[in-house]
C-alpha cells in the first residue's frame, strides 16, 4: 500500500470579520416578572439584566444566522463564495436534520462549502472559533464562517423561576481566515459530563411525543438549570480555564486588552473577572443587561457590539470564553479585527 502524503505547513488564523442580529423587540424585565412572582429589582440584581431580545415569526434561526453572516462577510471584505467551510454553533435549530448549516450557506450564496451543525450550548462559538482556526492553519480551508445562533425563546418556559428572565435570542458571526501572523491562541476546552443535570432539556423528545402505550406530554421540551449550582462552578472553575489560555497563548492579564466572557450572568463575569485579578485597563462585555443570555451567540454578539461601541479596537487582544451545558467550555484568545 503506497503511504499517503501530506505536504501542509501549519500556517496562522485570525477573525477578519465580525456581524450580528439582534431580534427588534426587546421585552423589558417588567414583561417577565408576573409569570415568575419576581420584580424588575430581583432580577437585576440576580443576573444584571435589565431586558432582553425575542425573536418574531419571520425571525427564525436561519434568518438571524444569515443577517449577522453578511455583516460579517462585508466586515471581512469577503465574498460567500469563497468560503469553504459554515460552522454553525445552537441548540435551538429545532430540526433533527437537516442541519441549519448548509441552508444558511445556500441562502448566502456559497459554493457548496462543507456546512455543518455543532451543539455545545453556550460553549458551541468558542468550540467553533477553534474548529475554523485548525481548518485554516493546516490548510483544509482558506476561509470559515462560524456562527453562534439561538431562538431560546421557543424553549423557554415564561414560569420557571430559575431561567424565563435569562434566556434570549439572536445571533453573531465571525470569518476566520489565512493570516501572516498568529490571530487565533490555542484552545483551552473541556467538559465535564458527570454534571450535565445542571443544565439541560427537561424531557426527552420521547416523553413528549409518547408511544400507543404511554402517551407523551405533548409539550415543547424547555431548559432547566440549577441556577447556584452554575454559578459557583462558572464563576471559579472557569476563572481557571480561562487564565489557562492566557498561560497558552504565551500572555499574562497585564496584556489583555478585552475581555469576552459567555454572558450567563453579570455576577458570574464580575467574579470571574476578580478570580482572574484582571487589571481595571481590562475592558469587559456586560451585553447581558441589553441582550440577555443567548447561549452560542452570546460571545460573537458581546465583541461585536464592543467592535461598534469603539470598546474593542483593531488590533486589541480579546480574551474569549463559553461555558454551559454539557457541561462543556472552551476559551481562546484573539486579535480583534
Amino acid at each position: 500500500m503506497p503511504a499517503l502524503t501530506n505536504t501542509t505547513t501549519l500556517g496562522h488564523a485570525r477573525i477578519l470579520g465580525v456581524g450580528s442580529y439582534r431580534p427588534e423587540r426587546i421585552v423589558p424585565n417588567s414583561e417577565v416578572v408576573e409569570a415568575i412572582d419576581s420584580s424588575d429589582e430581583w432580577i437585576q440584581q440576580r443576573s444584571g439584566i435589565r431586558q432582553r431580545r425575542f425573536a418574531g415569526p419571520d425571525e427564525t434561526v436561519q434568518m438571524m444566522s444569515v443577517a449577522a453572516a453578511r455583516q460579517a462577510l462585508d466586515h471581512a471584505g469577503i465574498e460567500a463564495s469563497q468560503l469553504d467551510c459554515v460552522i454553525v454553533a445552537t441548540v435551538s435549530h429545532l430540526l433533527q436534520t437537516p442541519a441549519v448549516a448548509p441552508m444558511v450557506a445556500a441562502e448566502l450564496g456559497a459554493d457548496h462549502p462543507a456546512a455543518f451543525d455543532l451543539s455545545a450550548a453556550c460553549a458551541g462559538f468558542c468550540h467553533g472559533l477553534a474548529l475554523a482556526s485548525d481548518q485554516v492553519r493546516a490548510g483544509s480551508s482558506r476561509h470559515v464562517l462560524v456562527i453562534g445562533v439561538e431562538r431560546l425563546s421557543d424553549i423557554t418556559d415564561p414560569t420557571d423561576r430559575g431561567t424565563a428572565f435569562i434566556f434570549a435570542d439572536g445571533a453573531g458571526a465571525v470569518v476566520v481566515g489565512p493570516s501572516d501572523e498568529p490571530g487565533i491562541g490555542p484552545v483551552v476546552w473541556g467538559s465535564d459530563g458527570e454534571r450535565k443535570d445542571l443544565i439541560r432539556q427537561r424531557e426527552d423528545w420521547r416523553d413528549v411525543v409518547g408511544t400507543p402505550e404511554l402517551p407523551g406530554s405533548g409539550r415543547m421540551p424547555t431548559l432547566t438549570m440549577e441556577g447556584n449550582a452554575v454559578f459557583r462552578w462558572a464563576s471559579f472553575e472557569m476563572a481557571r480555564t480561562a487564565s489557562r489560555a492566557l498561560e497558552v497563548a504565551g500572555l499574562t492579564p497585564s496584556d489583555l486588552d478585552v475581555f469576552v466572557p459567555h454572558q450567563a450572568n453579570m455576577r458570574i463575569t464580575d467574579a470571574m473577572a476578580r478570580a482572574m485579578r484582571l487589571p481595571d485597563t481590562v475592558r469587559i462585555a456586560r451585553d447581558i443587561a441589553e441582550q440577555g443570555n443567548t447561549s452560542a451567540a452570546s460571545v460573537p454578539l458581546a465583541l461585536d457590539r464592543m467592535i461598534r461601541e469603539g470598546q474593542a479596537r483593531t488590533g486589541d487582544t480579546a480574551l474569549l470564553i463559553g461555558f454551559g451545558a454539557g457541561l462543556s467550555y472552551a476559551a481562546q484568545v484573539v486579535v480583534v479585527p
